[in-house]
């Protein structure tokens, strides 16, 4: 691979030659998937409506930020 990347990917049980696969790795994979998900979740994220980069990412900042402030104020007691 170019970038220096591999599927991380669980094998099945049937598989005779089994490939390297982390169970640490897989579960950050999936928070990261998780993460793009609650993003797109977003409206104005999903369906682009920002004709400049910088604005489309200024506004992915701002919903970022607004998760993290969900999250943090979630789990608050």
């Amino acid at each position: 691979m170019k970038k220096g990347a591999w599927a991380n990917i669980p094998p099945k049980s049937n598989r005779s030659d089994p490939i390297c696969f982390s169970p640490y790795l897989y579960r950050a994979r999936n928070q990261v998937e998780r993460f793009f998900n609650r993003i797109k979740q977003c409206r104005r994220v999903a369906t682009r409506y920002d004709r400049l980069a910088g604005n489309y990412l200024a506004f992915i900042q701002l919903a970022s930020i607004r998760l993290w402030l969900a999250a943090r104020y979630e789990s608050a007691p």
